[in-house]
């Protein structure tokens, strides 16, 4: 005979938010790192069972994707930044002034979470993670591009490299006014390879 109430109780709770749950799963994989939470602790935290979480996202590192998707639309604002009509140099750096506050501005959730997990040692999770950064480092070229085309490059690079730093030692324990003064002397980097304001 079945026990109709255990076949009620499986699956996905039917009041079961996938932003919420996400939201979630953003926290702990931004606060540990993909490979220091489990599905386990995933699954409890989003308020669902591991079977559920295999449900709705497929995989861990398919959430982890997903994760990774909804934190690049409210991390820090490339292209909010980095709009056509901005000045080269001032807009980079705003970019890394601005992400030296974040880096450190949420005691839970220090760094960028993109960085972070670029570094990581999951094959699936640094690819989903490196796909990201390298589309950013793209966004970066591309803007540079539209003056200095010539530079875009090397800009780019040094960027990405620059803000990976500024997360990895905010994750460190680096103070905020240091992160701050470190993304100042990029910008002056960057405003002297480009040759000044354009």
């Amino acid at each position: 005979m079945l026990d109709t109430e255990k076949i009620k109780r499986r699956g996905r709770p039917r009041g079961f938010d996938r932003d919420e749950a996400l939201e979630k799963a953003q926290t702990l994989f931004h606060a540990h790192g993909y490979e220091g939470v489990g599905v386990a602790a995933l699954a409890e935290a989003m308020g669902i069972n591991p079977p559920s979480l295999y449900a709705a996202f497929g995989s861990k590192a398919a959430l982890y994707d997903e994760v990774l998707a909804r934190y690049g639309q409210s991390a820090l604002p490339v292209m909010g930044l980095l709009t056509p009509d901005a000045d080269t140099a001032e807009a980079l750096k705003a970019l890394l002034r601005e992400a030296a506050r974040l880096y450190a501005d949420d005691s839970q959730a220090i760094g960028c979470m993109v960085l972070e997990g670029a570094r990581g040692t999951d094959a699936d999770a640094t690819r989903c993670a490196q796909s990201r950064k390298a589309a950013a480092r793209q966004q970066i070229a591309d803007f540079v591009a539209l003056r200095h085309p010539d530079k875009a490059d090397l800009v780019a690079d040094y960027m990405v490299m620059l803000m990976s730093g500024l997360s990895a030692d905010a994750r460190a324990g680096t103070p905020p006014d240091r992160l701050g003064a470190v993304a100042d002397m990029g910008g002056l980097a960057i405003e002297a390879m480009l040759g000044g304001r354009t």
